[in-house]
């Protein structure tokens, strides 16, 4: 008797087709974004007068993005993920539009607040989709392509962004997009409808995600000292973010309690490590090595081409297979990067150094993110992928954002003191929070496998 085996199902054809191309769309848009105004940002801040503001522009879309996915996490349950991405990919466009045409730092910051928001709004929705939409077992390639959306932007977002700055000016970089956002949608729509409801109820904690956002931007905004009694200002942001702001995450989070609140504290320090490195990386090449917009935007290429590496091994490599092996992995190559960054502040170190050391912490990125995201998802039951998706992405936001308000502080500070001393408070900032990964990253040992 012939025994017949059942071939295995395909990301790319049959019944998955229509929604790995969806989120590879959506990823794409948003990695495309993300590249491009890193890339730019240096010649943002010189044009608009802003560089104590600098850290600022990243802050402000990280801590309205807190709003974004409370709200998204029990929408996407309650009514699955299309009602939020079409309101999330609305208020995304309609940020980038206003940051295009600021004409002055304070309204481009108000642009990168809305489109912050719609971020929030989408991030949720792309994790439910994957979770909903693809069986156990191909999550971690669904995951992967998400990653992979990544490489192309990479490659050509630098330089594209660069030459649209030059020949052009910055502004289109931000207008250009939007166009993309569109285009996402169209393709997304089938997945997003295929994805179904739910039966989660309004989240509760909409208001306090107001208050902690309203927090950090009031801490950032502080920083730059140009408000009378700013130190007092300061403390209270604080105060409110640290106090308030547990209350939107998983019990045990900040604390280190073993399993879940332990992965996600991860993930949170070694994102809030390698984005604050990453902030100030180009803007440093530009202003310590002499590199070009385009240039300086080109040595974050190879970290994006390896992060998506560090995700691929991940689901398809055997010698990956143990968890703890991934995560020290990816700590150990995110404080690669982070150290790396100091090297900027010298001629003694040369520019192939840097990509290099880059290029290591993407490949941890990569490898940690996914472990990461998976792990959430594999313990969530179905009708709290959306909640506990967000209470991942939302310590993200708070601990990033939280930082990059507490750098801007120093940065502002020291920047009229000496531009070297500021630079380097950031960088050792970021080296601090990714070491601290290595003892979150044993707390989640009583997690199953």
């Amino acid at each position: 008797m012939a025994i017949t085996s059942t071939p295995r199902p395909s990301l790319w054809t049959g019944r998955y087709g229509p929604a790995t191309a969806g989120i590879f769309a959506l990823a794409f848009m948003i990695a495309f974004e993300s590249i491009a105004v890193l890339t730019v940002m240096p010649v943002v801040a010189k044009d608009l007068d802003g560089l104590s503001w600098f850290a600022v522009s990243f802050a402000a879309p990280m801590a309205t993005a807190l709003i974004g996915l409370t709200i998204s996490g029990s929408w996407c349950d309650r009514a699955g993920p299309l009602p939020a991405m079409l309101v999330g990919v609305g208020l995304f466009s309609a940020g980038l539009i206003v940051a295009g045409l600021a004409p002055v730092m304070p309204v481009f910051l108000l642009g990168r607040a809305v489109q912050g928001l719609g971020s929030g709004l989408l991030g949720v929705a792309l994790y439910v989709v994957i979770g909903r939409a693809f069986p156990e077992d191909l999550r971690p390639k669904a995951f992967a392509v998400v990653t992979s959306a990544w490489t192309l932007p990479a490659i050509v977002g630098p330089p594209a962004a660069g030459f649209v700055s030059h020949q052009v000016g910055w502004r289109w970089v931000f207008l250009a997009v939007p166009a993309v956002a569109v285009a996402t949608v169209v393709v997304l729509f089938p997945a997003l409808r295929a994805a179904g409801r739910g039966a989660g109820a309004p989240n509760p904690r909409t208001g306090t995600a107001i208050v902690v956002a309203a927090g950090v931007l009031i801490l950032a905004v502080a920083g730059q000292r140009e408000i009378r009694l700013w130190p007092v200002l300061a403390c209270g942001a604080l105060a409110v973010v640290l106090g308030i702001g547990p209350r939107l995450l998983l019990p045990g989070t900040w604390s280190g309690r073993r399993g879940l609140p332990s992965a996600i504290a991860t993930r949170g320090l070694l994102s809030a490590g390698f984005f604050g490195a990453e902030a100030y990386f180009p803007l440093s090449l530009v202003e310590h090595r002499g590199l070009g917009t385009a240039a300086s935007g080109a040595v974050l290429t190879g970290a994006a081409l390896t992060w998506f590496g560090g995700a691929w091994s991940t689901a398809n490599l055997s010698c990956f297979a143990d968890r703890r092996r991934r995560l020290l992995v990816a700590s150990t190559g995110v404080t690669t990067a982070a150290v790396t960054v100091l090297g900027t502040l010298t001629d003694q170190v040369p520019i192939w150094l840097l990509v290099l050391g880059w290029s290591v912490g993407g490949f941890g990125m990569g490898m940690g993110a996914s472990t990461l995201s998976l792990l959430v998802i594999d313990l969530s039951p179905v009708e709290q992928q959306g909640a506990n998706s967000a209470a991942l992405q939302i310590n993200d936001q708070l601990v990033q954002s939280t930082v990059l308000a507490i750098g801007s502080i120093a940065f502002a500070w020291l920047l009229a003191v000496d531009t070297m001393s500021a630079y380097l408070a950031v960088m050792l900032l970021a080296i601090a929070l990714v070491l601290t990964t290595f003892w979150t990253q044993r707390r989640i040992e009583s997690a199953p496998l």
